[in-house]
C-alpha cells in the first residue's frame, strides 16, 4: 500500500499541506524580502542626491551599486549553508537587523566612506533575505506549488522596487536625505518583530531530518553534493543568462542609455524603466502558472526570454545601421522594456531545475550557488559596459554588445547540461516515489 495514496492530487510524498497558515508564515518571510528589495533599489532613486551629498562623480557613484552586488553575490552559497544549518527564522532575524542598520547608517553617513560601508552592510543583510524565503515556500507549501510561490515571492520584490520609485523618490525630495533613508529604516523595524514573534520554519509534523554538522567537512559536503546535481548547475546558468539584462538595465546603466543615446528626458526615461518593473510583475505571474501547470515548460520559457531579449536588443542597437536614423523610435523601446520585465521571472525558473534535484537539507545551499548565476553576470556586464564607454566615448552599440557575450555563454551552458539534468530528475523522482512503498510483516 502506498502512503501518498491519501495525499492531494499532484502531491509528492511528504508534502507540506499548505493552507492558511502556510500563507500567513509565508506572509511574514515574504514582507521581509520586500522591504530589503526597497533598501536595496533606494539608491537608484538618490544617484544625483548621492553625487551632491557626497561630493563624487559617476565612477565613484557606480561603487556603490558594484560592491552590493559583489557583497550579495559573494554571500549567495554561505546563506545557503546558513539555511541549511540554522533555520529560515534566524537567518530572516539576522539579515533584517544588517540590512535595517545598513540603511540607518546610509542616512546619518557624513562621508563617502562610511556610505560605501553602510551599503556593504545593507547588502550583506539583503543577501540573507531570498534564498530563507525560497526555503520557507519550500518547507510550507507543496511541491506542485513550488514555481508559483517562487514567482510570487520576485513579484512581491519588484513591487518593494516600485515602493521605492514611486514614494521614497518623492519622499527624498520632500523631507530630505536623513528623513527619508531615516524613516524608512522603521519599516525594518516592523519586519523583524513580526518575523522574532511570529514566523515558525516549518509546520508540525514536517520537521526536516537532523543533520549532523562537522564544521568545515559540513561545508564541503553540502556544496559538493549540491554542485555534483546537474540540475543545481542548471539552475545556475539559467539564472546566468536570463537575469542580467534587466539588472544592468535598471540598476545603473538604462537611464544613461535613454537619456544620452536615445535623446529622452530624465522623465521619460524613469517611466520606461518602471515599465520594466510593472511588466515583471505580470509575466511573473504568468510564468508561476505555466510552469506550475506544465513542468516541461521551464527550458523553452527560459530559452524563449533569452532569444526575445537577444532579438530586441539587437534590433535596438542596431537600429541606426537598419533604417539610417540616429535613435530607435519610441515603439522599439517600449516593446524592448516589456521585453526586459520577462528577465526576473525567467530567471527564477533556475530555482526551478534546482529545487527538484536536492533533498529537503541541501535547497537552501542550492538556492545559494543558483542565486549567484545572475549576479555575476550583471557585475560582469556593469563593469565590461562601464570599461566599453570609456574606451570608445560612449558608443552605446558597442558597450552594450556585452550583453551577446554573456548570453552566448550561458546559452552553451543550459545546452549542455539540460539532457543530464533531466534524466537526473527523473530518477529522483521515481526514487521518492519507490521508497513510499511498504511491504506487510
Amino acid at each position: 500500500m502506498s502512503s501518498a495514496s491519501s495525499a492531494p492530487c499532484g502531491a509528492l510524498p511528504g508534502d507540506p499541506p499548505g493552507g492558511r497558515r502556510a500563507i500567513a508564515m509565508w506572509g511574514i518571510g515574504v514582507s521581509v524580502y520586500f522591504v530589503a528589495v526597497i533598501f536595496r533599489t533606494s539608491l537608484g532613486v538618490a544617484g544625483l542626491d548621492a553625487v551632491e551629498r557626497f561630493d563624487v562623480g559617476a565612477s565613484a557613484l557606480s561603487t556603490f551599486s558594484i560592491l552590493q552586488l559583489l557583497v550579495y553575490a559573494g554571500m549567495q552559497i554561505p546563506v545557503g549553508l546558513l539555511v541549511d544549518r540554522l533555520g529560515t527564522k534566524k537567518v530572516l532575524v539576522l539579515g533584517t537587523v544588517l540590512f535595517t542598520a545598513g540603511q540607518l547608517g546610509f542616512a546619518f553617513s557624513p562621508s563617502y566612506g562610511t556610505a560605501l560601508a553602510s551599503r556593504a552592510l545593507l547588502g550583506c543583510g539583503d543577501a540573507l533575505t531570498f534564498i530563507s524565503v525560497l526555503r520557507l515556500g519550500g518547507r510550507w507549501f507543496p511541491a506542485r506549488r513550488g514555481p508559483l510561490v517562487a514567482q510570487l515571492a520576485g513579484l512581491v520584490g519588484m513591487a518593494g522596487n516600485l515602493v521605492s520609485t514611486l514614494l521614497l523618490a518623492r519622499l527624498l525630495h520632500g523631507v530630505g536625505w536623513t528623513a527619508a533613508f531615516g524613516g524608512s529604516a522603521l519599516a525594518g523595524a516592523v519586519v523583524l518583530v513580526l518575523v522574532f514573534l511570529f514566523l515558525k520554519d516549518h509546520p508540525e509534523g514536517h520537521e526536516p531530518a537532523p543533520v549532523p554538522h562537522q564544521g568545515a567537512a559540513y561545508v564541503r559536503r553540502q556544496i559538493a553534493a549540491s554542485w555534483r546535481e546537474p540540475g543545481t548547475r542548471l539552475g545556475l546558468w539559467v539564472h546566468f543568462t536570463t537575469q542580467f539584462p534587466a539588472m544592468v538595465f535598471l540598476l545603473l546603466w538604462g537611464l544613461p542609455f535613454l537619456v544620452e543615446a536615445q535623446g529622452l528626458s530624465r522623465a521619460t526615461a524613469g517611466e520606461l524603466l518602471t515599465l520594466v518593473v510593472l511588466s515583471n510583475m505580470v509575466v511573473g505571474l504568468v510564468y508561476g502558472q505555466i510552469v506550475a501547470r506544465h513542468h516541461e515548460a521551464r527550458l523553452p520559457l527560459a530559452l524563449g526570454t533569452v532569444a526575445a531579449t537577444a532579438l530586441l536588443w539587437a534590433v535596438t542597437l542596431g537600429w541606426s545601421a537598419l533604417a539610417s536614423a540616429d535613435r530607435a523610435p519610441m515603439w522599439l523601446l517600449l516593446t524592448l522594456c516589456v521585453v526586459l520585465g520577462a528577465c526576473g521571472p525567467a530567471s527564477m525558473i533556475g530555482f526551478d531545475f534546482a529545487r527538484p534535484a536536492n533533498p529537503p537539507e541541501r535547497q537552501g545551499t542550492a538556492s545559494g550557488i543558483t542565486n549567484m548565476g545572475g549576479f555575476v553576470a550583471s557585475m560582469t556586464t556593469l563593469f565590461a559596459v562601464g570599461v566599453l564607454l570609456d574606451a570608445t566615448g560612449d558608443d552605446y552599440t558597442v558597450a552594450f554588445s556585452a550583453v551577446f557575450v554573456l548570453q552566448a555563454v550561458g546559452v552553451s551552458q543550459i545546452l549542455r547540461l539540460r539532457r543530464r539534468a533531466a534524466r537526473r530528475e527523473r530518477e529522483r523522482l521515481v526514487a521518492s516515489r519507490v521508497e513510499t512503498v511498504h511491504v506487510p510483516a
